[in-house]
């Protein structure tokens, strides 16, 4: 392996043991908004709009369907008017989904153009789950709450917001 494979290696290694560790130390007791704004804002690097409603989505999902810590499989699928998958970091750290655990899949296929993104949400052994979408049409309020909150003000917006994202049934793949 030479020297340029081996940096690439260690420093995606790092990352997903940072973000383990992250989890694992946090369990789902980020639970006051302040601490999903500090963890929301460690994983990604940054705390906005959309990284606010993935925590939302997270929530969500874990409650509606009674799950525990790393029981969802997540696969997200970004729109192309998305800068980045930051809902994507939002459900993981609700979720406990990591790419390194297998139970957070970033789709190659983009989300349809009326999205920024979907996420669908199931159990792992492949079970019914829930399809997230976050339209485009929520494009307008959380530029607003990005541009004009604080990080803290975002968090309250975004879970006091009812039109941010779409839930429906995702039957199990095999139906």
């Amino acid at each position: 392996m030479d020297d340029a494979t081996m940096k690439a290696f260690l420093s995606v290694g790092r990352s997903v043991l940072t973000v383990g560790l992250l989890l694992l130390s946090h369990q789902v007791n980020a639970e006051t908004p302040d601490e999903w704004i500090a963890l929301g804002a460690r994983v990604h690097n940054g705390f906005g709009a959309l990284v606010a409603v993935g925590v939302k989505i997270g929530l969500d999902a874990v409650k509606r369907l009674n799950a525990g810590p790393g029981e969802l499989t997540v696969t997200y699928y970004d729109g192309d008017k998305s800068a980045c998958a930051c809902a994507a970091d939002g459900i993981a750290i609700a979720t406990y989904s990591s790419v390194g655990q297998r139970n957070l899949i970033i789709s190659p296929k983009q989300a349809p153009n009326e999205a920024i993104a979907v996420a669908v949400i199931r159990p792992p052994n492949g079970g019914p789950g829930l399809k997230y979408t976050i339209p485009i049409s929520a494009l307008a309020n959380l530029r607003t709450f990005n541009k004009d909150l604080t990080p803290r003000e975002v968090y309250d917006a975004v879970m006091a917001a009812s039109e941010l994202f779409e839930v429906e049934p995702a039957p199990s793949p095999s139906q």
